[in-house]
């Protein structure tokens, strides 16, 4: 699978965004993510996509006694190897379609912000319902579908470059969207809402929760923020295995 997240501007780009920054604290959809954890002291938690590895670290501080973090980016795990170290957690460079998901191993799997990236999402599905213990926890945030399905995923803008509406195209056809994001080419793949939620309970999932994600009314009042921020991005979404 092609990788962005190895491009040097690409990588360079993204270490200046806020929640690059700082941390879970600075991401816009943390307030809302953090109480769909189930308790973790004592558990193992798998972590696809693992970034930095804010989410690993966030598992060892709630007494998880065991963490895989996994990313394709070498880049990236290098970043999570520096920033986040911890002897409870392992890094590896791995793409989550790549994984073995041994069966029945993990207590809590989670993603974030990184499914939009995988074209065959009931795969992974059946994967992690796979890799879980009976009653274990599958929480992620993918992009939200009226953003992937959004043209340009950006607004729709007046003469005075004031955004005016979010125009979405083509939301019904799944598939890979090629935009532009941190001044780089991003091939991302579009779910409707139906295939993300019918494919986990297709997998054998049951669903617990399902959070649209409104950033916290502080992070709105930051100069320039507003209009970021009060994108349709990001959809949360809490899974057990039945």
């Amino acid at each position: 699978m092609y990788n962005e997240y190895d491009n040097e501007k690409f990588f360079e780009e993204y270490g200046k965004m806020a929640r690059s920054r700082g941390g879970l604290s600075a991401a816009g959809e943390w307030h809302l993510l953090k109480p769909l954890f189930p308790p973790l002291e004592g558990k193992t938690v798998l972590d696809l996509g693992c970034g930095y590895g804010w989410h690993c670290a966030y598992a060892v501080e709630q007494g998880a006694e065991k963490v895989l973090g996994l990313d394709l980016s070498r880049k990236m795990i290098e970043e999570a190897e520096r920033r986040n170290p911890d002897d409870k957690i392992r890094y590896r460079v791995c793409g989550m379609e790549d994984y073995e998901y041994p069966e029945s191993a993990w207590d809590c799997a989670v993603s974030n912000l990184a499914l939009h990236y995988i074209e065959n999402l009931d795969g992974v599905f059946k994967k992690v319902y796979k890799t879980l213990k009976p009653g274990g926890v599958f929480i992620f945030n993918i992009e939200h579908p009226v953003f992937t399905s959004g043209v340009g995923q950006d607004w729709a803008y007046d003469d005075d470059g004031r955004p005016k509406y979010w125009p979405v195209d083509d939301y019904f056809k799944p598939g890979e969207r090629v935009t532009h994001f941190l001044g780089c080419e991003v091939i991302k793949q579009h779910h409707t809402l139906t295939q993300i939620l019918m494919g986990l309970l297709n997998s054998g999932f049951e669903l617990k929760a399902v959070r649209e994600v409104e950033p916290p009314e502080e992070m709105m009042d930051i100069p320039g923020m507003r209009d970021e921020l009060r994108r349709p991005m990001m959809l949360l979404v809490k899974a057990v295995k039945r």
